[in-house]
């Protein structure tokens, strides 16, 4: 899970304007969720004010019904989260939508190398961590669509649909390409 900060541009509307104090932008965040590959499970965009908790909070109640239709007799889905999330928090709120979640899912904090096992590695500045460059490579493959670079949408649903639709689009070159 990852949310990214996007600038608006002037013809935003007012529904997808907010500041968030973390990341210092003014403008949407883009919440995804995404399989071991990159691949989408679920994307939202909220305004840039909402917590990223609140977003995957959010996000994961919009799709509660995929978690619904999972059989429990089979293993838990395991959420790989970064620092800015508070997972007992998230398990709290999405329990109050659907009881039964904890038995479907688990979340966990993503590792994030210490400045001891750099140095003891011989490794400076960054250092890629193995299951955070799946999200981070989605991001990227995000970037590339000219119109997901900043904001232009007037709703939080029409940007939404601009990121499903980057997806698709990406998804189809993948089939055709093969």
């Amino acid at each position: 899970m990852d949310s990214q900060a996007v600038q608006n541009t002037c013809s935003a509307g007012v529904e997808s304007k907010g500041f968030c104090r973390y990341k210092l932008t003014n403008g949407i965040k883009r919440h995804l969720a995404v399989d071991s590959l990159g691949f989408p499970f679920f994307t939202c965009c909220t305004k840039a004010s909402v917590s990223d908790d609140r977003g995957l909070i959010m996000m994961l109640s919009e799709n509660i019904d995929y978690f619904r239709a999972k059989p429990m007799n089979v293993h838990k889905i395991t959420i790989l989260v970064d620092s800015g999330y508070h997972p007992d928090f998230i398990m709290r709120e999405l329990e109050k939508v659907y009881p039964q979640i904890g038995k479907k899912i688990r979340m966990e904090k993503s590792g994030k190398i210490s400045s001891e096992q750099k140095k003891s590695e011989g490794k400076k500045g960054f250092v890629v961590v193995k299951a955070r460059w799946i999200i981070e490579r989605s991001n990227g493959w995000m970037e590339r669509c000219k119109n997901l670079v900043k904001n232009f949408e007037r709703t939080l649903f029409n940007s939404t649909q601009k990121v499903n639709l980057c997806f698709i689009r990406l998804l189809l070159k993948r089939l055709t390409a093969s």
